[in-house]
C-alpha cells in the first residue's frame, strides 16, 4: 500500500466533482418541485372553495317575500 499524501489539490478536485453532482441534481428535480408546488396550490384552492360553499349552504337563511 502507498502511502500518498492528499494535497488540496486533490480536494478541491474532488469539491468541485461532488458539487456539479449535486447541482446537475438539483436542476433535474426542481421541475418536479415546481410542478408538485403548482399542484398543491391548486388542490388547496379548490378545497377552500368547495368547504366554503357548504359552510355556506348550511348557514343560509331562506327569505319568502309573499303579497298580500
Amino acid at each position: 500500500m502507498s502511502e500518498s499524501k492528499i494535497t488540496r489539490a486533490d480536494l478541491e478536485a474532488k469539491f468541485r466533482e461532488v458539487q456539479t453532482e449535486l447541482n446537475s441534481t438539483a436542476e433535474r428535480a426542481k421541475g418536479k418541485v415546481m410542478y408538485a408546488a403548482a399542484g398543491g396550490a391548486l388542490l388547496l384552492v379548490l378545497l377552500t372553495y368547495l368547504l366554503g360553499r357548504r359552510s355556506g349552504k348550511k348557514r343560509s337563511t331562506v327569505v319568502e317575500i309573499r303579497r298580500l
